[in-house]
């Protein structure tokens, strides 16, 4: 009963490996965690793919295999950490490389398109291989993400309490679990995606180490205001979104038109403020009494500038990294699909029609055996 999960977001910023153990009874242990960095031409190649580029269907599948070595590199490398073989490992739970995300558009289904060759990705590892997660949601009539809320409920639900669960990657999205069984999530909005995007574009790192670079800045009210004029930010879930909307481009035409002469550094500060607003509405909006306890994964709970953004919209409220409950935030996505290959080996669910807004649940995935 050991799966592992590879997790690439859309903050680019590489892959994500979790070994876990699964007991009779569903319970899950981690037993070991790497994380490697994308090559810096193949994460060029997947953002670019972002975007409408030329001869996409020749760059798309060459990407496609590129993120199956990865994928299949890192696998190597857990397995040597963990002591584990190959043909110990029931199945791997690969996300993929999301480019593109249009649930429901053009003729009512939409797509959603997750880069990885999972064939060749079986065929390096030795392991079979659980992908394509997203896809029978979508046809079922739902948005296909977020798909970890169910995964949180596993892991974090409380009978005694209500708890959030909001994962700051690329994009934002938020679990919320009641004491009494009920599900909800949805996309919150932008995470890190915009940040990452700005300080590359002006100091070339790759992120802001704890947000420094933002403290720095003063927020401009007139270019937040703009850009919390966001339509998808006044949608109601069930909703979903990425870099289709919150891209160089979105931003671009906001600054053009409400700060065109603005420090590079306050812009910085403003994004943070942004993404620590969308996060902390969708809570208050949508949490149904908003719960006393928001534990906080992916890249942005590493943001100490974020996490204290969110404790300042949130007063009375504690606003933790998911550390304080047993799994280090930057595990917890990887985990989930390590989960979510589980449940696919047992055909369950993996969905929660209450989150995706699909007909009902549904088998989530595609396998490619060993």
């Amino acid at each position: 009963m050991l799966y592992i999960g590879l997790m690439s977001g859309t903050s680019l910023d590489g892959v994500d490996a979790v070994l876990s153990r699964f007991a009779a009874d569903g319970s899950m242990q981690t037993l070991a965690h790497r994380h490697q960095p994308f090559p810096d031409t193949l994460r060029s190649e997947l953002l670019a793919l972002n975007s409408p580029v030329g001869d996409e269907l020749h760059r798309a599948a060459l990407a496609a295999n590129g993120v199956a070595r990865s994928y299949a590199a890192l696998v190597g490398e857990l397995l040597g950490q963990s002591g584990q073989r190959a043909a110990d490992i029931s199945a791997l739970g690969a996300h993929g490389q999301t480019v593109r995300h249009r649930p429901g558009e053009f003729d009512g289904c939409g797509y959603t398109s997750q880069l990885l060759n999972g064939a060749l990705l079986a065929e390096l590892s030795g392991i079979g291989v659980v992908c394509d997660f997203r896809s029978r949601d979508l046809a079922a009539g739902g948005q296909g993400a977020p798909l970890v809320p169910a995964f949180h409920q596993a892991l974090f639900g409380r009978r005694d309490a209500d708890v959030a669960v909001l994962n700051i990657g690329g994009i934002s999205n938020i679990s919320l679990l009641h004491g009494d069984g009920r599900v909800g999530g949805f996309d919150c909005g932008p995470g890190n995606c915009l940040m990452d995007l700005w300080i590359d574009r002006h100091r070339g790192l790759a992120y802001d180490a704890a947000g420094a670079w933002a403290a720095q800045g003063q927020v401009l009210p007139a270019l937040l205001a703009a850009m919390l004029a966001e339509p998808y930010f006044h949608q109601a879930p069930p909703r979903s979104t990425g870099r289709d909307l919150f891209n160089a481009r979105w931003l671009d035409v906001l600054l053009a038109q409400h700060a065109p002469d603005a420090a590079a550094v306050d812009v910085q500060a403003t994004l943070l403020e942004l993404t620590a607003q969308c996060c902390a509405s969708s809570l208050l909006q949508y949490g149904g009494g908003a719960p006393a306890e928001l534990l906080v994964c992916g890249g942005g709970a590493l943001n100490t500038r974020l996490m204290a953004g969110l404790q300042a919209l949130l007063p009375g409220r504690a606003v933790l990294a998911t550390d304080a409950r047993g799994l280090p935030a930057m595990q917890v996505e990887a985990a989930a699909f390590a989960w979510l290959a589980h449940r696919f080996m047992q055909r369950l669910p993996g969905n929660l029609a209450s989150v995706t807004g699909a007909r009902g649940a549904r088998v989530l995935g595609a396998l490619y055996p060993a």
